[in-house]
């Protein structure tokens, strides 16, 4: 067979394949048709209407969410990018990034929520010629922006970021002084002023956070963070009424509410956030009744 196969030109898992299906299997593409296409794609353009810089990916992991939701049959990523290339709703495609020549070995993603958290500012320029400045802390696991400030002018200041922090924690662990002893979650930051301030990192550790700054000139050292204000900045402040500072802080709540709640995470498999972070408690809870289970027997 394998010399056979070899021969041919054919892979002997496709003759495998193909030899052992079922007498009633139908090639599914065959049923296809411009009916069907039409109607995925008017999803498409429902679920992306707001959303122009979502790409195909991203496209499909909100029609199949709706369509999970309402019983349906999932989609493929690789129909939706045929479906969104015949109607010219690609993106372009990205330039590419030039990188810098320190060698970047580490890794800011860590397996588990409340390990580690990554902390960045960004700065939004108003037509009036204000600037809104924000700050942010996000799990490097689930991706979760837990807390947020924003203010109207420039710079970071520390009181902004020694609040969110506290509050952070609150949301993450509830009205507690402190993090048990025994649990080890990481603050990670560049190194602005803000962050490695005396009386940030004071705060920092009496709530039970371990700070930690990232290498100089090494802005990949923080590319969780560095990452989200890319995508905030794409996604959401591009798309904002830029009028004043007034307007764009009264905006700011639902862009990170619908990050958390529905911005699909290529490294989530395509959940969102908190989409993920349910997925983690069900998976939890199935697997303290099967151990339950388990030890009835």
């Amino acid at each position: 067979m394998k010399t056979v196969c070899r021969a041919l030109g054919v892979a002997r898992s496709h003759v495998h394949e193909r030899h052992h299906r079922r007498e009633d299997w139908r090639d599914a593409r065959q049923g296809r048709t411009p009916a069907g296409d039409a109607q995925l794609l008017a999803e498409i353009r429902e679920q992306i209407a707001d959303l122009p810089s979502y790409g195909y990916r991203r496209a499909c992991a909100l029609v199949n969410r709706q369509r999970s939701a309402q019983g349906g049959t999932r989609v493929n990523p690789k129909r939706v990018y045929r479906v969104m290339a015949q109607a010219g709703l690609l993106l372009p495609k990205a330039a590419r990034r030039r990188h810098g020549s320190r060698k970047h070995e580490g890794r800011v993603a860590v397996g588990r929520s409340d390990m580690r958290w990554c902390s960045d500012g960004l700065q939004i320029k108003c037509d009036s010629g204000q600037t809104v400045s924000a700050t942010f802390t996000k799990d490097c696991c689930d991706r979760e922006v837990i807390a947020w400030r924003a203010w109207e002018g420039k710079g970071l200041p520390g009181e902004p970021v020694r609040e969110m922090l506290i509050e952070a924690v609150e949301k993450r662990f509830g009205s507690v002084e402190a993090l048990p002893p025994d649990h080890r979650l990481e603050f990670l930051s560049d190194n602005g002023s803000a962050y490695i301030a005396a009386q940030t990192r004071a705060v920092a550790r009496s709530l039970g956070l371990k700070p930690i700054n990232t290498p100089v000139c090494s802005p990949q050292s923080n590319g969780m963070a560095e990452s989200f204000v890319n995508t905030f900045k794409r996604d959401y402040v591009a798309r904002m009424d830029l009028s004043d500072a007034a307007t764009v802080l009264a905006q700011l709540p639902a862009a990170f509410e619908h990050f958390n709640e529905v911005h699909p995470h290529s490294s989530l498999k395509m959940r969102s956030p908190r989409e993920f972070r349910r997925h983690q408690a069900a998976q939890a809870r199935r697997s303290t009744i099967k151990d339950a289970a388990l030890r009835c027997e």
